[in-house]
């Protein structure tokens, strides 16, 4: 029987998440809600997904905007097994309750705290540790990459420790009409910042510090890594490290270089 999967939340992530599930053959999305009027949930209106209003509020108002409405929250928890919380951050820790009494599994976003699940997930890392919870937190983007990269050369015994410079993106696309920087970058006040700690929720032995900038742009993130190895390495060896590891991927690896 297929896993029936809500998702709270259809923003920048929640979409792709919708998308994910929509094309895994053992998972059916049952809808999404939300709480916007726009063009995000109209999109999923027009693809056949059942939309449900995530408050009392929006239902109204997303019904006065002739938003194709098949229930509430509470009807669309009725009808599942997990629910995927994309809503934006601190918001989806407020809904953890209505989740548990709902009796329903819950996947958070990686813009809430670690101690909202108190188990925070990267699949190649720690999945087996995720076994039997009833909810976790799935890192975000930034911290997934460090997870990623850092714990692949981690389990070659190949990484010391690691220091590195994240370059983050201003804003999502979505949202750069609603201010952003131009020509200039933006550090994080303090050392580390929140990536290499967020890090070490998931390998709580990886030896990491990260200090991060916004820069004016708004696709990707940029990671630049200062590496100590644990031995003497080729150049080769760390590269089949990397390429050992499931999501992981590039044309040739050409920036990685070592004395």
């Amino acid at each position: 029987m297929n896993i029936k999967v809500a998702v709270n939340g259809y923003g920048v992530i929640g979409k792709r998440v919708a998308d994910a599930v929509r094309a895994m053959p053992d998972m059916d999305l049952v809808g999404v809600a939300d709480i916007a009027t726009d063009w995000h949930v109209r999109t999923a209106a027009g693809l056949g997904i059942d939309v449900f209003a995530a408050t009392h509020d929006a239902r109204t108002a997303m019904q006065s905007a002739g938003v194709p409405l098949a229930g509430t929250l509470p009807d669309l928890l009725d009808q599942v097994d997990v629910v995927v919380d994309t809503t934006p951050k601190k918001v989806a820790a407020t809904n953890l309750q209505a989740y548990r009494a709902a009796q329903v599994k819950a996947v958070f976003q990686g813009g809430e705290s670690h101690a909202t699940t108190g188990h925070s997930f990267v699949a190649q890392a720690n999945y087996a540790t995720a076994l039997g919870r009833d909810s976790t937190r799935v890192v975000s983007c930034n911290t997934t990459s460090i997870v990623r990269v850092l714990g692949a050369l981690q389990d070659a015994d190949l990484l010391a420790r690691a220091r590195g410079v994240l370059i983050r993106r201003a804003t999502d696309p979505g949202e750069s009409h609603h201010g952003g920087i131009m020509n200039t970058m933006v550090p994080e006040g303090s050392i580390p910042s929140h990536q290499g700690p967020d890090a070490r929720t998931v390998l709580p032995n990886l030896d990491v510090v990260t200090m991060a900038a916004k820069a004016a742009h708004t696709q990707t993130h940029n990671h630049y890594w200062t590496l100590q190895l644990n031995r003497p390495a080729s150049r080769e060896e760390v590269l089949e490290a990397l390429r050992a590891a499931p999501g992981l991927h590039s044309s040739g690896w050409p920036t990685v270089s070592l004395p």
